[in-house]
């Protein structure tokens, strides 16, 4: 078995093992001229046993290692791939898709607390059914790179070539994607090139000195994380991640890497007082290297794996961070729109009797909607440390609460956007997540919750079917505003236009607690309507208020529209309309 390490300030590197009795000195590695790189073979180590990296006296995981053990052991597992893959016709499929022109709804789930005890095959046994019955096109999985501390989500790695090893073995986990393939699903992964842990066992001081992480506080360790940051400005760093971020690709066949924390890596300041920070070359807060970094990132994994999903969870107002590197951007193919998560909570969490005054939260959105390719956030971020969940959010009694929920889902997936649910939140969860709990399944013995997730399942079916939802999500010609102000009856009315204009879909949102009657609404043709969806139907937990399934446009202009129809818009609501015609094409 050959064995390499990059430890270019050590003195002396063996590697100890259950091969040789952890002895130091029976299997000494030699340099390799002077790469930093030291190697040799170990004749006795097979697959399946347990090793280290012993360093001038310390004893380090294997950076590169494919296996570790269990949690607190710290050893790395020699390992060796017998997994035999069959999803060909997927891969090949992804490799001609265009991914920003795709419908794309992802469920994000923790892999350990969706439900407790599973390991990797038996989660994709269950997931599968389910994520194929609601109807969602990915699932994104919280960090499944090996991390000792069950805590951290993840977020707080140790092994980024390793898979957690509570779950499964590494082929259990590529079991899990392959049959994720099988059921129509694709598969992203969180990914943390931003910070890594400090354990004193793993990349931490790894050759007695700061070899993967900056030697500086103020450059190589995080204040809000208590972890250490990569020093990008190092080529052998850049590569272990730009490998790394190669090696899930095509070692696993996932479909796409969400970057966790992009606005830690591009703003030296960030999260620092005055003093704290050190300015780059140029006397500005851009790290430089951070910023060639992501570029040289999306380049790669797009030229390398065509079809592949680059995200970004990026929180400011950096430009172009889903634009292609050549005309300045950083190249992500899209970016979580955190603006449009944090105004729409925003004014969801109001009473609706205040709402008048907070109506342009909602579209506002609108004003930078095709700066970026954005994907809508939900997500974990939002339902812990004592945010509470997003049903609790929710203003009034629990009808209430239910009722906004429902309409906040249908305003969701009519936007503009690829849409992001965390898991629970579909079965309306009244609890913040805790990783050290599993979904509340028993809650699906309660009408209410189980209307949330069959609202959940339609509105990924409708939106599947209707090319106007998703076919132009990224330019202006996509959506158009019908009533984008009448703050007063806390109404908002547009329309979603396919990418050959011909098919359409009016989205109308009434935001107060009562039902408003002979409401007009302004409709781009005559004729009949189809009520597509209506959240307040009985088979959601709603009152059953709407128009019998269909209204007629009759030739009455109104908000600048040539036709019009008289509405019954249910309270605390929102309705989807399409031309009759539409659904016969």
């Amino acid at each position: 078995m050959r064995f390499a390490v990059w430890a270019p300030n050590a003195q002396y590197v063996s590697v100890i093992g259950d091969f040789n009795d952890w002895d130091a000195t029976k299997d000494q590695l030699q340099p390799v001229d002077s790469t930093g790189i030291w190697e040799g073979i170990v004749e006795s180590a097979t697959v399946g046993q347990h090793y280290k990296y012993h360093l001038d006296g310390r004893e380090k995981a294997d950076p590169v290692a494919f296996e570790a053990e269990v949690p607190p052991k710290t050893a790395s597992v020699i390992f060796e791939s017998e997994h035999e893959w069959h999803d060909a016709d997927w891969i090949e499929a992804r490799q001609g898709q265009v991914q920003l022109e795709r419908p794309m709804t992802t469920y994000e789930l923790h892999a350990p607390s969706w439900r407790k005890g599973l390991g990797w095959r038996a989660l994709a046994d269950q997931l599968a059914p389910y994520i194929r019955d609601l109807g969602f096109t990915h699932v994104e999985l919280l960090p499944v790179m090996h991390h000792p501390y069950s805590g951290s989500w993840g977020y707080q790695v140790t092994g980024f070539y390793a898979t957690v090893s509570t779950m499964g073995s590494p082929d259990d986990f590529r079991y899990f994607v392959d049959h994720m393939h099988a059921n129509g699903i694709g598969v992203l992964l969180d990914w943390v090139p931003a910070h890594f842990a400090t354990d004193p066992w793993a990349l931490a001081r790894f050759d007695g000195t700061a070899l993967y992480e900056h030697d500086d506080p103020r450059r190589g360790e995080h204040p809000d994380w208590g972890t250490y940051v990569f020093n990008l400005g190092r080529a052998e760093v850049q590569n272990f991640l730009l490998a790394n971020a190669l090696f899930w690709l095509r070692e696993y066949h996932v479909d796409g890497l969400r970057v966790d924390a992009v606005a830690s890596m591009l703003y030296l300041d960030y999260s620092r007082k005055d003093g704290e920070w050190v300015p780059n070359a140029f006397g500005g807060r851009e790290d430089l290297d951070a910023v060639a970094f992501l570029k040289e990132f999306n380049e790669l994994v797009h030229a390398r794996e065509p079809g592949v999903i680059s995200a970004a969870e990026e929180s400011t107002a950096w430009p172009g961070v889903s634009r292609p590197t050549y005309v300045g951007g950083l190249g992500f193919g899209f970016k979580w729109n955190m603006g449009w998560m944090h105004d729409t909570l925003s004014y969801f969490q109001h009473d609706p009797i205040h709402r008048r005054f907070h109506h342009h939260e909602l579209t506002f959105s609108l004003v930078y909607a095709w700066n970026e390719n954005f994907v809508l956030p939900l997500s974990h971020d939002e339902v812990v440390h004592g945010k509470g969940s997003l049903l609790s959010k929710m203003p009034g009694d629990r009808w209430q609460q239910l009722a906004n929920l429902r309409s906040l889902y249908a305003y969701m997936w009519s936007h503009p956007g690829k849409k992001l649910l965390f898991m629970g939140q579909e079965i309306a969860n009244p609890w913040e997540w805790n990783h050290a709990d599993e979904v509340p399944w028993h809650l699906l013995e309660h009408g209410e919750h189980a209307g949330m997730r069959d609202l959940v399942r339609d509105l990924n079916r409708i939106y599947r079917e209707e090319p106007a939802f998703w076919e132009v999500d990224f330019s202006p010609e996509g959506f158009r505003w019908i009533e984008p102000n009448d703050a007063m009856n806390n109404v908002l009315v547009f329309a979603r236009v396919s990418k050959d204009g011909e098919r359409q879909v009016v989205c109308i949102a009434n935001f107060a607690p009562v039902p408003r009657e002979g409401y007009r609404v302004g409709l781009p043709q005559g004729g009949d309507w189809t009520e597509l969806l209506n959240t307040d139907a009985v088979y959601y937990g709603g009152t059953g208020i709407g128009n019998m399934g269909k209204v007629s446009a009759e030739a009455t202009p109104w908000h600048d529209q040539p036709f019009s129809a008289v509405l019954t818009l249910p309270p605390l609501a929102v309705v989807w309309l399409q031309p009759a015609t539409d659904r016969f094409l």
